[in-house]
């Protein structure tokens, strides 16, 4: 199972600004879940902990974008996180969920200083647009294990699913908050 890496800051689902604050589900689609095409590790697991972050954005009323990549075969969005009438989706043909789409101009259009990310797969769609979304002036936080990725092969070498997670975890807390689920969601003393 993925764990997580927590940052040097913190930020719970009670320090945001409902009003200025998207989610942002990057890609949780069913061709990264067993049977297919690009079978991630652990990805039932992300996917539970993005359907509670998504639960607890429902229920606040705030807003909620999915960002979909274009593929025909598995591309649908995952059941567990299946928008609900009235909740962005986008598609997208590039790793960087900004990338040729209208997300920026949604985002802005709704007055969203902050976002939370979620997805797949950490090394690339999350990352790529969690550094967007940092340089475009967002507040960035990543539920950590609420992402989930898969091995990698380099030349001869295997960089095995958790290394790759972490190492990118590691590096976007130069962008973002990085924190658990159970951190995000943890009730106010």
């Amino acid at each position: 199972m993925l764990g997580l890496l927590i940052s040097n800051f913190t930020i719970t689902a009670q320090e945001i600004s409902p009003e200025n604050t998207a989610l942002i589900l990057i890609d949780i689609q069913d061709f990264y879940f067993p049977g297919g095409k690009s079978e991630l590790l652990d990805p039932d697991i992300a996917g539970k902990h993005a359907a509670q972050i998504l639960e607890k954005f429902r229920k606040e009323e705030m807003l909620v974008v999915h960002v979909r990549h274009n593929v025909e075969s598995g591309g649908d969005i995952q059941k567990s996180v299946k928008p609900m009438e009235g909740e962005k989706v986008i598609s997208k043909d590039e790793v960087n969920a900004f990338n040729g789409t209208q997300l920026k101009t949604y985002l802005d259009d709704n007055n969203i200083e902050q976002v939370v990310l979620v997805g797949m797969q950490t090394h690339m769609c999350l990352e790529g647009t969690t550094r967007a979304a940092y340089d475009f002036g967002y507040e960035c936080v990543v539920i950590g294990d609420a992402c989930a990725t898969k091995d990698l092969e380099y030349e001869d070498r295997v960089i095995k699913a958790a290394e790759v997670h972490y190492s990118t975890l590691k590096t976007l807390q130069s962008y973002a908050s990085v924190v658990s689920t159970e951190e995000f969601l943890k009730p106010q003393k």
